[in-house]
């Protein structure tokens, strides 16, 4: 189902944003001070919110750009001069949050939240959680839990 896009006044992404796409876009090239109409902002925010969806059905990025009304590589770069990083990492960031709360709430193996939030290898998962969090799972598991001192609440000091 496509996005609606109702006609809006133009936004434009001034200096502050190009400073938080770091050194690899600034002097780059790249039209860090694109024009941006308020439509495909609010296209690209709801591209944002399907990727981060429930992972029963997780939809491919050229299927979020098509929907958003945009090729594929143009919505990339869009996406990633708005909200400063990829959909592909953006999606990765969103379910190693969700990984995060399933872990401190302690009702799930890793192996269950490792297929629960998506992913189809428990080594990729483990290996990618370690790399972005500097702790396995079943150590940050461990350590969280600890922390929790209401059951079925999270800490706070975890995420």
């Amino acid at each position: 189902m496509p996005i609606a896009r109702p006609s809006t006044s133009p936004i434009v992404l001034d200096q502050r944003a190009a400073a938080d796409l770091g050194p690899r876009r600034r002097g780059s090239g790249y039209n860090v001070a694109m024009a941006l109409d308020a439509d495909a902002f609010r296209r690209l925010c709801r591209a944002r919110d399907l990727l981060c969806e429930s992972p029963e059905r997780t939809p491919s990025v050229r299927e979020v750009a098509r929907a958003a009304g945009m090729s594929h590589f143009h919505f990339i770069r869009q996406f990633e001069a708005v909200f400063g990083a990829t959909p592909h990492q953006l999606r990765i960031r969103s379910r190693l949050d969700r990984a995060k709360q399933l872990l401190a709430l302690g009702r799930h193996s890793v192996t269950e939240v490792c297929f629960e939030i998506g992913f189809e290898s428990l080594g990729s998962f483990s290996l990618l959680f370690a790399r972005r969090t500097g702790e396995p799972p079943s150590t940050y598991r461990r350590r969280v839990r600890r922390m929790v001192a209401v059951p079925g609440s999270l800490p706070t000091e975890a995420f």
